[in-house]
């Protein structure tokens, strides 16, 4: 029987912004096509990433999320990074050397609308297409999204109505501190400035 063959990982941590997560870096792609995925959950995690159920089995794991080449996680306040990063380092780097699989299904929002329901929250609201899509999702991708990303998070675009715009803010950047500054100093004033019809940007509430 042949071995299978192991691919050299190097998978370095990155603190963040955000003081409960940190940034698991790989030396490869973990998800194709610019996606990215928030678990929040074990039950969320569940049918969807092997990786994120397998992460939430370790006890100070909070919240799993996936983008291009990193995984970011959240933690438990009861617990410092100090003690726990090189076992999650660890078990990442053999999870994706043994060449195991990070996502096998990307949820959709109808998925996660139903599971809202089950768990007793409020559905994610449905925005109709408007012409304003295009030009706020070109600045937010030129501008915001690399920065996003390098700080281990990512920014979604939800959709636009009378002047609001609204987006999601997943991975280190939600519940971060300094988020909410971000938010309102920089893709508001960025948005407003180039784009007249906006009159304010607000974040997805949970």
């Amino acid at each position: 029987m042949m071995e299978e063959k192991r691919v050299p990982i190097t998978l370095y941590a990155e603190m963040t912004p955000n003081p409960s997560t940190m940034k698991l870096v790989a030396n490869k792609y973990l998800l194709l096509d610019d996606r990215t995925v928030q678990f929040d959950s074990l039950e969320e995690a569940k049918g969807f990433s092997p990786l994120a159920e397998a992460l939430f089995n370790f006890p100070f794991v909070d919240g799993v999320f996936l983008s291009a080449n990193f995984v970011t996680i959240t933690k438990t306040d009861n617990v410092d990074w100090d003690f726990i990063v090189m076992e999650l380092r660890d078990f990442v780097r053999e999870w994706l050397s043994n060449g195991k699989d990070v996502l096998v299904m990307m949820p959709n929002q109808d998925q996660q609308s139903e599971k809202a329901e089950v768990e007793g929250k409020a559905p994610r609201k449905q925005f109709e297409p408007t012409d304003m899509d295009g030009p706020i999702t070109a600045l937010l991708n030129e501008y915001v999204k690399p920065a996003v990303e390098n700080d281990g998070g990512a920014i979604e675009y939800v959709g636009y109505e009378d002047g609001i715009v609204t987006v999601e803010l997943k991975g280190s950047c939600a519940g971060c501190p300094s988020s909410t500054a971000t938010l309102k100093g920089g893709i508001e004033q960025l948005l407003k400035s180039n784009l007249e019809e906006v009159k304010e940007v607000v974040a997805l509430s949970e």
